[in-house]
């Protein structure tokens, strides 16, 4: 992608991933799902779950798959509002973008 990626956005796309499946699901496949609209590698992807995590936004379970433990991300509370929090600015945001590179006017 030629846009950078800062760490709100990663963070609103990584809870809204998660938000998928109301019963979590693990990084691996988190970073799967990412890397079909931002360019991600795994080592960036911890340290945002790691953040996200400090933050209250997500709690983790553990279960057992193929005879190993596989660590689970769920959306907390708090990470549900954060998560529309952010979909209603990305909202207004996109929408401010999209009328410049349209040509429209920029309501303010």
């Amino acid at each position: 992608m030629v846009f950078n990626t800062g760490a709100t956005l990663l963070d609103a796309v990584v809870l809204a991933v998660v938000s998928r499946d109301p019963t979590g699901t693990y990084g691996y496949k988190i970073t799967q799902e990412v890397r079909t609209v931002i360019e991600l590698s795994e080592s960036t992807l911890y340290p945002v779950l790691r953040r996200l995590l400090k933050n209250g936004y997500l709690e983790t379970y553990d279960m057992e798959c193929a005879g190993r433990n596989r660590r689970y991300y769920k959306l907390t509370e708090e990470g549900l509002e954060k998560l529309a929090y952010y979909r209603e600015a990305w909202q207004e945001y996109a929408g401010k973008i999209s009328g410049i590179f349209e040509g429209g006017k920029n309501d303010e």
